[in-house]
């Protein structure tokens, strides 16, 4: 399920490449500190941040004997697919509830 979120005016530059930052690993601290008052950049750095939080617990899983680089190998897929959807979204000028983040996300 999707919503779109339009944004209008002399910002929608600005708010596009803020938006496309929050999936951009670490750079997801840049919309979220700087542009609280646009809802359309704060709703991709929300999912943005869930996703950003799922790659540092990935990393964190390779020091965890056994088990650990099998489960940080699905996490940075999962990572990197997430990211390039929220990338895409961005590029259409969509806001798009990824499964799963999205649902993290709004808890935020």
């Amino acid at each position: 399920m999707s919503v779109e979120v339009v944004v209008h005016g002399e910002n929608n530059m600005r708010s596009r490449v803020l938006a496309l930052m929050s999936y951009l690993g670490v750079l997801v601290f840049v919309p979220l500190v700087t542009n609280r008052d646009d809802e359309y950049v704060h709703f991709h750095a929300r999912q943005g941040l869930v996703i950003w939080t799922f790659g540092v617990l990935a990393i964190f899983m390779l020091y965890v004997p056994g088990l650990g680089k099998l489960i940080f190998s699905f996490l940075a897929m999962a990572v990197m697919a997430y990211s390039l959807i929220g990338i895409v979204s961005v590029a259409l000028h969509k806001a798009w509830k990824l499964p799963f983040i999205y649902g993290l996300a709004s808890r935020l």
